[in-house]
């Protein structure tokens, strides 16, 4: 890591300056003193991942100007509600012929607020809020592999390739198979829909429970991290408290060449990710997240932070029955165009 300790410590003093200060005394507790961030947390919101490039370093924006930014892709999302056409045309050949209507999806209705702040993007740090450059051994990780939004050319685009990513269900992403999304777990970012958090707490464990793909991750309070040699998709996770604030550290995370939802071109986690995350209540309603990842597939760090309201929804089961039922399709198209591509079909 080019970044040092102190760099890495000065980060967290920068995320910690958002929450106020007076919210200490205005917090539910738990019969041991602790903040109590036990409930369900949505965390939908049109505020991206990445801060478009015409923002640069302005991590905020007027309250006008998010009016007008977010107020945008808030009517751009009511008006995919309207029912499609009957008489509308096909889609072109080799086009795209869309998933879900806006009707099944939930981004939200309108941008992160940390404080005062309108925020351009989850990320703060780096300061441009996008992600640092790959380092030549994450670039190399990324190269052949086939990206969770493949290509829809009505071509055989695959086919210079070894391992084709429609070969067999196991050469398909495990985003496509619904086995596991790596960016709405850890850190935790949100997606196109099933955006509610729960959390449980004990004074000896917390579990974070995410809606999206149904994964539980299990925090072992005041604990040491497990052998290297375990490990798993979400990692090791243990926590602790900094006066009000969970800190919880992730471990031992599994290495895989999956890419998933492509979120700034990721795959999997390094074996020697490590991911700091910090849950502080800023009053009874909200809670602040925020996150810290250490990769080796990045020249340096970098981190997050935004709100999680509190709701009363519950969960959905995320069955994903589509997944099934479109699998055995995709690899019949798949062998469809390469018999017309080979000639086998005329």
């Amino acid at each position: 890591m080019k970044r040092s300790r102190t760099t890495l410590a000065a980060l967290t003093v920068i995320l910690m300056a958002a929450v106020p200060l007076s919210a200490a005394n205005d917090v539910p507790r738990t019969s041991d003193g602790k903040p109590d961030l036990s409930g369900n947390y949505d965390v939908s919101t049109l505020t991206p991942w990445e801060r478009p490039e015409e923002f640069g370093s302005r991590r905020a924006l007027t309250p006008e100007e998010a009016h007008a930014v977010f107020g945008r892709g808030a009517k751009s999302e009511k008006e995919q509600w309207d029912p499609s056409e009957a008489d509308r045309d096909a889609p072109p050949v080799g086009g795209n012929v869309g998933g879900y209507n806006a009707f099944w999806l939930d981004r939200g209705t309108g941008p992160i607020r940390v404080g005062d702040e309108y925020r351009t993007s989850i990320l703060v740090d780096p300061p441009n809020g996008r992600l640092p450059p790959l380092t030549e051994r994450g670039a190399a990780r990324r190269e052949g592999l086939y990206s969770f939004w493949g290509k829809n050319s009505g071509e055989v685009w695959w086919e210079d390739g070894e391992v084709g990513p429609y070969d067999s269900p196991e050469t398909m992403s495990i985003a496509d198979r619904c086995i596991y999304h790596y960016e709405a777990t850890v850190p935790a970012v949100p997606r196109a829909y099933n955006n509610v958090k729960t959390i449980v707490q004990t004074p000896t464990h917390v579990m974070l429970l995410t809606e999206w793909m149904h994964t539980v991750r299990v925090v072992r309070m005041n604990s040491e991290h497990l052998p290297a040699a375990v490990r798993s998709r979400a990692g090791d996770a243990i926590g602790w408290w900094e006066g009000d604030t969970l800190v919880v550290e992730s471990t031992n995370f599994l290495e895989e060449e999956w890419v998933t939802f492509s979120v700034g071109g990721n795959v999997s986690a390094t074996a020697d990710q490590k991911v700091t995350e910090r849950f502080s209540l800023v009053d009874e309603g909200t809670l602040l997240y925020q996150f810290t990842v250490e990769s080796s597939d990045f020249e340096t760090p970098y981190g997050g932070e935004y709100t999680w309201p509190r709701t009363d929804n519950q969960l959905y089961e995320y069955a994903c029955h589509e997944g099934n039922y479109a699998l055995g399709n995709i690899l019949r198209g798949a062998r469809l165009l390469e018999s017309e591509a080979s000639g086998w079909a005329e």
